[in-house]
């Protein structure tokens, strides 16, 4: 019984967008499959699941190596045009101002966009550290992000 509630555990976070345990045990219920909070919360942890940030700011659960469901690009540069300020570099590091609140929301969308040359992201309240291979990424990088929010 146990395999077969991980095994719906694991459909049910890659087919939908789960905020909270109890969420997990509705759908669970759904498919016929009883359990207590309590060994959901256990199975949360044998099956290494983590809460990973959505584009419009939630946290849903997720595999560690599951990326979050394709949204579209029109919905990533909308987010990122709203939010940022200001977007400039220093040697391989690439600094993104943005409204106080929205950092973690726009790293989530650029971690989504997946850059050639980025290494990592790293979001503050209001501010984003990117971190490329070398400055000529990070000027590549800043002028194609400054293009995107020349263009509204």
């Amino acid at each position: 019984m146990k395999q077969l509630r991980h095994k719906k555990i694991l459909e049910i976070i890659s087919e939908n967008e789960i905020c909270t345990q109890e969420g997990i045990l509705e759908k669970l219920l759904e498919v016929g499959i009883t359990a207590t909070q309590a060994t959901v919360s256990r199975d949360i942890k044998r099956l290494n699941l983590i809460k990973r940030l959505t584009p419009e700011g939630k946290y849903v659960y997720a595999t560690q190596n599951q990326k979050p469901k394709a949204t579209s690009n029109m919905k990533l540069k909308s987010v990122f045009i709203e939010a940022v300020i200001k977007v400039d570099y220093a040697m391989n590091t690439a600094v993104i101002k943005c409204n106080t609140g929205m950092g973690n929301a726009v790293c989530a969308t650029l971690d989504l966009m997946e850059w050639d040359g980025v290494v990592g992201t790293l979001a503050g309240d209001d501010t984003i550290f990117v971190l490329l291979r070398n400055e000529e990424n990070a000027r590549r990088y800043t002028e194609k992000l400054n293009r995107l929010l020349e263009e509204n």
